[in-house]
Parts: structure tokens; C-alpha cells; sequence
């Protein structure tokens, strides 16, 4: 009996690492921080903070890269575009 419980705690935590990892975030950029990306910066987030803009996630390292990021979206997508475009060439 204590095997059989044992089998199925296991089976149980191995199932929700799985649901887990499928529920992580996966944002634009590889997860790199968008608003470090702008200021042409390599940040790598766990995409935890992020926004979701014409459908697509953006991550951000912290809060106050969020907000600023905010002030002027367009802007700073589009800076953050042009940095990334010229690091993966």
C-alpha cells in the first residue's frame, strides 16, 4: 500500500512540472526584456511582467521597465525592433 501511494505522489508531482512548464510565458525577443532591448540592452527575463500588445507578449524585467515602456509604446517597440534585428544578423 505505502508503494502504491508513493507511485501516485510521484506520478502527481511529475504531472504538475509538466502542467507547469506548459503554463510558463513565452514572449517576443527570446524573453529578453523589450524596454532593455530599446535602450539597446541584452536583459534576459523569465517574462513573469509582461504586456500583451496586438496580440503578441512582451516581457520586461521589472515593473518600472514595464511603465516606462508604457509611456510610448510604439516608440519603443520600435526601437526595440530595430536593437534586436541588428543582434541576431
Amino acid at each position: 500500500m505505502t508503494r502504491s501511494i508513493l507511485k501516485s505522489a510521484l506520478a502527481g508531482a511529475m504531472l504538475l512540472g509538466v502542467a507547469t512548464a506548459a503554463f510558463a510565458a513565452t514572449g517576443e525577443y527570446d524573453n529578453m526584456c523589450t524596454m532593455g532591448l530599446a535602450l539597446g540592452k541584452n536583459i534576459k527575463t523569465d517574462c513573469s511582467i509582461n504586456a500583451t500588445i496586438q496580440g503578441k507578449m512582451y516581457c520586461f524585467g521589472n515593473e518600472e521597465a514595464k511603465t516606462i515602456f508604457m509611456k510610448d509604446p510604439a516608440g519603443n517597440l520600435a526601437k526595440a525592433q530595430a536593437y534586436y534585428s541588428s543582434k541576431k544578423q
